[in-house]
């Protein structure tokens, strides 16, 4: 039988202390993983067309073509942005926001979005050069596991610092399809116990080793310590795919193809088109839509609306319509304020001038020439005007 003195009992206690205290890698270990890490990250700066500023965070993953990884929700509609790699200032490494800002002229990089793909929530900038130092990130072949180290580099956006280091575990890897304010997204992620706040999407999550095993996406709800980032696998897969260009938004493209428009009370897009001796209102949506890597510009006229609903005869004749028009199809939906009839075409967003150009005017034409024949002839009463002269006599 062991002799227990107040020495032994101690012992397993400090073992254990020990245990949690020491480190199982040298302390210096994670500053040099933050500095090679610091070598691919990117802040990342965009505007939109009504010129409302952004920010998020990139890695650079391609030194032959030049490119920058980050979120498609940090690039919005935006098809240009500008791009800060760390430098130092005095000799240390310059953290601050307004430092850059300032040095816009110097440090600023102008990149072209060259692809984008929301379900993935990644996009592509293709920069003209970058300055020396800067390395293209090492990646992980296939996806970590549940318990593994990851830390990240990011900017968020409630600091005035930026290349912030934030250290973490891996909790799950899945694939996981939900909806956010960006739109439906659909791939296989990487969930870990580290927060990710607003300013750090796009920026890359590492491994002890220091290669990407991820670009953090975002945080949930529930749990400002639960975080969501997209697995190495997609990025392996879009970097490796056919890239699909980036549509431009819709504003610019009017303003390219040299369309007047106002913009309606709605945020759409308002297009006034003569059609013979009226003018017919066309509408192009202010955002694409995109199912998968399809991305489509909705653009549509209202024909009619009513507080009836339209009659069976009206629903058949839109139907064979329907079999006959070249772009689009009728449509009727349902308001609070009634019915409302109308035709929309819906159109590959990343087609050329002369085909939105083209759309508008064949949608002008269709939807005048249904709208006139709508309209009751001058001798002939409608359904509830016969019903109150009935009831009046």
């Amino acid at each position: 039988m062991p002799v227990w003195t107040r020495n032994t009992l101690l012992y397993p206690f400090l073992i254990a202390l020990g245990m949690i205290a020491l480190p199982t890698t040298p302390l210096h270990a994670d500053s040099a993983g933050y500095q090679q890490t610091l070598k691919s990250t990117a802040w990342v700066i965009t505007s939109n067309a009504e010129n409302e500023t952004s920010a998020g965070t990139g890695v650079y993953v391609d030194a032959e073509k030049k490119l920058l990884l980050t979120n498609a929700h940090v690039i919005g509609e935006s098809r240009k942005a500008v791009v800060f790699f760390p430098t130092q200032s005095g000799g240390k490494l310059a953290v601050r926001r307004k430092f850059y800002l300032d040095n816009i002229l110097k440090l600023g990089i102008q990149g072209d979005v060259v692809a984008v793909d929301r379900k993935r929530d990644l996009a592509l900038i293709q920069l003209p050069r970058v300055p020396a130092g800067i390395e293209a990130i090492a990646m992980a072949d296939d996806s970590t596991t549940p318990g593994a180290k990851v830390a990240l580099v990011g900017n968020p956006g409630d600091s005035e610092i930026l290349w912030i280091y934030t250290a973490g575990t891996v909790r799950s890897v899945y694939q996981k399809k939900f909806k956010s304010s960006h739109g439906e997204h659909d791939f296989m992620a990487l969930e870990i116990q580290s927060p990710i706040k607003p300013g750090d999407s796009g920026g890359p999550i590492v491994d002890e080793a220091g290669k990407l095993v991820g670009l953090a996406q975002s945080f949930s709800p529930q749990s400002p310590l639960v975080s969501f980032c997209v697995d190495i696998t997609e990025i392996r897969q879009m970097l490796a795919s056919p890239w699909k260009s980036a549509p431009l938004p819709a504003k610019v493209l009017l303003d390219e193809a040299g369309i007047e428009y106002t913009r309606h009370s709605s945020g759409h897009y308002q297009i006034d088109r003569t059609v013979g001796s009226k003018t017919q209102a066309v509408f192009v949506a202010k955002n694409t839509e995109y199912h998968g890597r399809a991305d489509i510009r909705r653009i549509w006229s209202t024909v009619q609306t009513t507080d009836q609903a339209p009659s069976e005869t009206l629903l058949m004749r839109l139907m064979r319509q329907n079999t006959a028009t070249k772009l689009g199809a009728w449509a009727i939906e349902k308001t609070d304020s009634g019915y409302v009839v109308f035709y929309v075409a819906k159109l590959d967003a990343t087609a050329s001038d002369e085909a939105i150009e083209s759309t508008i005017d064949y949608v002008a034409r269709l939807a005048a020439a249904m709208e006139q024949d709508l309209k009751p002839k001058p001798d002939q009463k409608t359904a509830q005007a016969t019903l109150q002269a009935w009831l009046a006599e």
